[in-house]
């Protein structure tokens, strides 16, 4: 069987991983993985983008099917995006393969 995933990674800053997760499981995501970072973003970023950079970070990981990537994507963005407090941002990575993932029986 065939699984069309895709990993989406989004790095916030710490204390905005269940924001993420809250924005991903609205739009059908069924969980995910975080994981505590520590940004290296230099002076000259936060100059540039006029922001001020918190070196401590989350990575969240979410395995979502690929038809729910730019929606789950765009929601992401609207909580926890550049422009808020949790200074947000987000890609996708598609999945070549799987294993331990059970499809819905549903469709």
């Amino acid at each position: 069987m065939k699984f069309e995933y895709e990993m989406i990674l989004c790095i916030v800053n710490a204390g905005f991983s269940e924001a993420v997760m809250d924005a991903a499981k609205e739009i059908g995501a069924r969980g995910g993985t975080v994981i505590s970072a520590r940004g290296t973003a230099a002076k000259e970023a936060e100059r540039t983008f006029q922001i001020t950079i918190q070196p401590e970070k989350e990575i969240v990981l979410i395995l979502v099917p690929s038809k729910l990537r730019d929606n789950i994507l765009h929601a992401i963005y609207q909580n926890v995006g550049l422009n808020t407090p949790g200074q947000g941002i987000a890609f996708a990575l598609p999945v070549d393969s799987a294993v331990g993932l059970v499809q819905d029986q549903k469709g």
